[in-house]
């Protein structure tokens, strides 16, 4: 019982950090203003690693229905587009850390989730995202097949290989400065 408290505890700690995160979003100059960069990711996988890929689920979940709640646009096709792509980038550096618990295979799941995210985010985009975002926002210009195909290819698979770069470039540093804390607290707890 104690375990389980102590576990809903530190997912809800990390789900809010991840919220925090999530809020300091800013675009690039280069690419559309929807698309926005942040290091909410962050949190989510080291919740993945601590404790398994559910609890890092759990917080990229967590994270966006509170994004939702609080800065949410009325159709949450954003919100549900960042779970999408984050739950495909923690899950691959998951599985792979959990498999051998290695440096080396931290980076083959960083790129194995960037390789994921990157692909499953261009077909959603393509065939789902964008034309809900035509269909609830009245962007009709965003059901042709050449304005699709010109913002997935040129905007959203760049976009999505420079936040997993990002994301990784900050989650590395940090992890091994707290391997060993992240080691305790996957003993501390066990998984979800």
């Amino acid at each position: 019982m104690l375990k389980n408290t102590q576990l809903l505890v530190k997912l809800s700690m990390l789900s809010a950090v991840a919220f925090l995160l999530m809020m300091l979003n800013f675009p690039l100059p280069f690419l559309p203003d929807f698309l926005k960069i942040d290091f909410s990711d962050v949190p989510a996988l080291l919740a993945a690693i601590m404790f398994s890929p559910m609890a890092g689920v759990i917080v990229e979940a967590l994270k966006n229905i509170l994004y939702y709640l609080f800065k949410g646009s009325g159709v949450p096709i954003g919100e549900l587009s960042n779970f999408i792509a984050g739950c495909a980038f923690i899950l691959p550096v998951a599985f792979f850390y959990h498999k051998r618990k290695t440096k080396s295979a931290l980076a083959k799941g960083l790129v194995a989730g960037t390789i994921l995210m990157v692909l499953l985010l261009a077909v959603l985009n393509y065939f789902l995202i964008l034309p809900a975002y035509a269909w609830f926002f009245g962007m009709d210009y965003m059901l042709d097949p050449a304005v699709k195909l010109g913002l997935t290819t040129g905007a959203i698979i760049p976009f999505n290989l420079i936040k997993s770069a990002c994301v990784a470039a900050l989650f590395i540093p940090l992890f091994v400065k707290l391997k060993p804390w992240i080691r305790q607290q996957s003993l501390q707890t066990g998984p979800v």
